[in-house]
């Protein structure tokens, strides 16, 4: 796929390749030039709602028998009963 350079340095993603990759508006490209050749890699950065998304659960397969999250939330619980002098059960 070719596209070509506004001249104020802007160019447009291809439906395909935005298509193929998902990119969406506010996700950011890097672009690296190939060292001794006219070739440019070009890295997609999703934003960071994105990038939340896909590390969800990431790690649940290391210990599958907790529940990580209402571990967290039950801490924060006891923390805010602490902080607010509350008496506990």
């Amino acid at each position: 796929m070719i596209t070509t350079v506004t001249t104020k340095n802007m160019i447009s993603i291809p439906v395909e390749v935005g298509r193929r990759f998902g990119i969406k508006p506010g996700w950011k490209l890097d672009w690296q030039p190939v060292e001794g050749k006219d070739e440019i890699v070009v890295r997609i950065i999703p934003d960071r709602g994105e990038l939340a998304r896909r590390l969800c659960g990431m790690g649940a397969h290391l210990s599958p028998e907790r529940d990580i999250i209402a571990e967290l939330d039950d801490e924060r619980d006891a923390e805010d009963s602490e902080r607010n002098g509350d008496v506990p059960e």
